[in-house]
């Protein structure tokens, strides 16, 4: 099956009725799309009552993919606010269990910094991590070109797919080091992620310092040769795996969910067992 959906559901404006409250939003997002990524778990481990919540509001078959604690990624800054690595992977791994538990958790995503780059310590971190998840389904996503190098292109996949990463193929600038290029080749043989962050060269080498530069990171709109570009591709990775899941991150312009909905269209795809919608009457 192919999953199409985009990443958080809170600044989405255009699927969403007028004045609708922050809490009902996840409820009405289930009546457009079958998946979505959870970002918060990114800048906090999430407390079981939230993980409950999302399960509740969200229809039986609904995918969630939940992007790993920063901690654990080596993006956060400064001690973390856990007396270890293995208290910490032990905390998010305990608030993921509800999503498993209710067949809801598609993947955990593990997107390294544009500072990790391909040398032995850093794949033994991976490994590490890998090992850490356990059965837990884990995808893997690099912002260093490093680890696609002539060099380690083909130890990199085969190295993913021995481990049994799954994949998070990227669409995004290619702008120097700290981008990677779209390589369609899965890893795992039930699960693909596909994440389409625009194609905004500028904006992707703005340094991300300030308040600003989310606004123009991801600021693109994808046209229809584009879309109809990436549907031949997810259809490729879809040969190659059972699951494919495809996340739009373009949303710095409110572009995301448009091209989400676009794209549904282009692969004539029709999913069964969304939640009603409501009815904007006033």
């Amino acid at each position: 099956m192919i999953f199409i959906g985009v990443t958080g559901w809170g600044d989405h404006d255009s699927i969403y009725p007028d004045k609708i409250a922050a809490r009902d939003k996840l409820e009405e997002y289930g009546g457009h799309f079958p998946a979505v990524e959870v970002d918060a778990s990114f800048y906090a481990v999430q407390p079981e009552r939230n993980v409950r919540k999302w399960i509740s509001v969200t229809p039986e078959n609904f995918q969630f993919i939940v992007k790993a604690y920063q901690g654990m990624t080596g993006h956060q800054r400064g001690d973390i606010p856990f007396a270890d690595q293995k208290e910490m992977f032990e905390a998010f791994k305990k608030s993921v269990m509800p999503f498993k538990s209710a067949g809801k958790l598609a993947m955990v995503l593990f997107q390294f910094p544009p500072w990790f780059d391909c040398k032995k310590e850093n794949v033994d971190i991976l490994r590490w991590c890998k090992e850490e998840m356990g059965e837990l389904p884990a995808a893997l996503e690099f912002r260093n070109q490093s680890w696609f190098s002539p060099d380690y292109y083909e130890r990199t996949l085969d190295f993913m797919e021995s481990e049994g990463w799954i994949h998070s193929v990227c669409d995004e600038p290619q702008a120097g080091e700290g981008s990677i290029p779209l390589i369609a080749r899965a890893t795992h043989k039930d699960k693909t992620l596909i994440r389409l962050h625009g194609r905004n060269v500028h904006g992707w080498r703005k340094p991300a310092s300030g308040d600003k530069w989310r606004e123009v990171r991801y600021l693109y709109k994808y046209n229809r040769s584009e879309l109809e570009e990436m549907a031949g591709i997810i259809e490729n990775l879809h040969n190659q795996s059972k699951d494919v899941f495809v996340l739009f991150n373009n949303n710095s312009g409110g572009d995301a969910a448009g091209n989400a909905k676009e794209m549904i269209d282009i692969l004539g795809l029709e999913y069964k067992g969304l939640t009603s919608r409501q009815l904007d009457l006033f």
